[in-house]
């Protein structure tokens, strides 16, 4: 009902994710300013096996669909379960920092509630639960 158009601007561009809008319902780890800035997801495997442990901890949410994937990033589209509205959230994982770069944001709207942050939380420990009980 609400999932507006999918972005032209989703990908790694020279080692970056798109910039948050001005709005406050996007966060990124790429992110300088408070608003907007959330902590990089980290992992102390391999790449190849967090990028599979991220891709199960996605699979494994409601209402998500993932568009594209490769061996260092991956995008997902989540759909709220109330009134269709679509974020897009990417991960770009960086190999050399051992860390994964995160971004997620609304399509339409101006405020999310802290949903964006509270679902990159969620993936957070989900991730570092697997990784633990590896």
């Amino acid at each position: 009902m609400f999932a507006g158009k999918r972005p032209t601007n989703i990908g790694v561009n020279s080692g970056k994710l798109a910039p948050c809008p001005n709005s406050p319902n996007c966060v990124s780890s790429q992110s300088q300013d408070v608003q907007h800035k959330i902590e990089p997801l980290t992992y102390k495997s391999s790449p190849q096996q967090v990028m599979a442990n991220l891709k199960t901890v996605i699979e494994n949410m409601e209402r998500t669909k993932i568009i594209a994937e490769n061996d260092n990033y991956l995008y997902a589209e989540f759909t709220s379960k109330l009134m269709g509205y679509v974020d897009d959230v990417e991960f770009y994982l960086d190999s050399s920092a051992n860390i994964i770069h995160v971004r997620s944001a609304s399509r339409l709207g101006k405020s999310d509630l802290g949903v964006n942050r509270k679902r990159v939380e969620t993936i957070r420990a989900k991730l570092n639960e697997m990784q633990n009980n590896a």
